[in-house]
């Protein structure tokens, strides 16, 4: 039997974190997975929910959140109704969201009844896969890292948000949400805060010192982060695995809502090859 349970968490930034956990009942010792979605997603996105429970059902404890920050709220998970707050997100704020997820799974001892903290990995979906990339290098709790059509550079990103000078000048840029059709807004903190910890988010060097096991999984038709992204994730880090997945979008043959009860090819495929790079 599939468990779910829902929790709220304090962030680190005056805002709550919404965890979900999905996990086989009445088993011990149970490997962790730490599922972090993407730019403009959540947790709840999509085929996201099948996805949980298949690895629940291979014998994973299977952790997943929405960043603080992302435009979601506690009432209301799914989709943006707080634009302020996604305005205000940037990626030190989801290393930091990420870390309190991470903590949160080490001071749970009800958690750790069912699974094993010492065996703990992270996936991360697109823009979530360079945030796990930068956690797993600096964080030795994390034992393996795997992306699924994960970014390889924060900062080429960070300036194709919008014009520098005019982003200063208004303190803001807007990106169009082409499912929601709202405008997105990015105030000028963002550039700031990657400017200021430029280092910290180079996701090249990241994947250059990793010392543990890294899966990159990427769709060879997948039109917003590009096949040279996850050859670029390989080449830094010649220790890694790359699958692509032939045929295969950003999302894996997946969008929202989705509302078949049965996990899109490509994600499936993709989600085997997770779990047998996570059992060996």
């Amino acid at each position: 039997m599939i468990n779910k349970q829902h929790i709220v968490i304090n962030g680190k930034h005056e805002k709550p974190i919404l965890i979900d956990t999905t996990y086989v009942s009445n088993k011990t010792d149970l490997p962790i997975i730490v599922f972090c979605h993407g730019y403009k997603g959540f947790k709840d996105w999509g085929a996201w929910n099948l996805m949980a429970d298949a690895f629940a059902v291979a014998g994973f404890f299977f952790i997943k959140f929405n960043f603080s920050h992302n435009g979601g709220t506690v009432e209301q998970p799914i989709d943006f109704p707080d634009l302020e707050a996604f305005g205000n997100n940037n990626y030190t704020k989801e290393l930091d969201d990420l870390q309190s997820v991470i903590d949160w799974v080490y001071s749970n001892p009800d958690l750790q009844k069912m699974a094993d903290i010492n065996n703990l990995s992270l996936i991360g979906h697109s823009r979530g896969g360079g945030i796990v990339s930068i956690k797993a290098e600096e964080d030795p709790r994390i034992k393996k890292l795997i992306t699924l059509a994960g970014v390889c550079d924060f900062g080429k990103r960070t300036a194709a948000l919008g014009d520098l000078e005019s982003w200063k000048t208004d303190g803001v840029t807007y990106v169009l949400n082409g499912r929601t059709k709202q405008q997105m807004p990015h105030f000028y903190q963002f550039y700031e805060d990657f400017v200021m910890n430029e280092n910290r988010l180079t996701i090249k060097r990241a994947v250059s010192n990793l010392k543990i096991p890294q899966l990159i999984v990427h769709g060879n038709d997948d039109t917003s982060v590009f096949m040279a992204e996850a050859e670029n994730l390989h080449r830094w880090n010649p220790k890694s695995t790359l699958e692509i997945i032939d045929g295969a979008n950003h999302v894996f043959g997946a969008h929202h809502p989705w509302e078949n009860n049965i996990l899109p090819n490509h994600l499936t495929e993709a989600i085997n090859k997770v779990i047998h790079f996570l059992n060996q």
